[in-house]
C-alpha cells in the first residue's frame, strides 16, 4: 500500500512541476514572440495542449509501469496491455472523459481516481492562465 502511494505522489507530483514549467516557460516566451498579440494566444493555446499532452502520457506510463508489476491490480476490457492502451486510458481519465470502455481493478485505481482530479485541476489553471494572456495580450481592433 505504501509502494502505491508513494508511485502516485510521485506522478501527480510530476504532472504538477511540468505544468508549472511550462505555463511559466510560455509566459516568459509568448509576450517576445515577434507576431500579433492575437496570435500570441494561440501560441500560448498550442504550448499548454502540448503540456497537457506530455502529463497524460507521464500517467500513461505510471500505468504501463505499473501493470507490469505483481500486486498493483489490472486494467480490464477494452485493453491489451499495449502503452497505446494506457495512453488511451490515460486521455480518458485526464479530461474525466471515462468512456467507460477500459476499468481499472485493485491499487491501480487509487491513481486511476487521482488523474481526473489533477487533470481537472491543471486544465483549469490553463484555463486561468490563458485569460490572463489573453487579457495582456488581446488586439482591440
Amino acid at each position: 500500500m505504501l509502494a502505491i502511494w508513494i508511485i502516485n505522489v510521485l506522478v501527480v507530483a510530476g504532472a504538477v512541476l511540468i505544468h508549472y514549467e511550462a505555463l511559466y516557460r510560455l509566459n516568459i516566451w509568448c509576450p517576445k514572440l515577434p507576431i500579433r498579440h492575437r496570435y500570441r494566444v494561440v501560441a500560448g493555446v498550442l504550448g499548454a495542449l502540448m503540456a497537457h499532452c506530455i502529463e497524460v502520457w507521464l500517467f500513461a506510463l505510471a500505468y504501463y509501469f505499473l501493470l507490469s508489476l505483481e500486486g498493483f491490480g489490472g486494467l480490464t476490457g477494452a485493453f491489451n496491455g499495449s502503452l497505446m492502451d494506457c495512453a488511451y486510458f490515460s486521455f480518458t481519465a485526464y479530461t474525466s472523459l471515462g468512456l467507460g470502455d477500459i476499468s481499472p481493478s485493485g491499487d491501480i485505481r487509487f491513481l486511476v481516481g487521482l488523474e481526473p482530479l489533477a487533470g481537472l485541476v491543471l486544465i483549469t489553471w490553463t484555463a486561468s492562465f490563458m485569460f490572463i494572456e489573453m487579457h495582456r495580450d488581446w488586439d482591440d481592433s
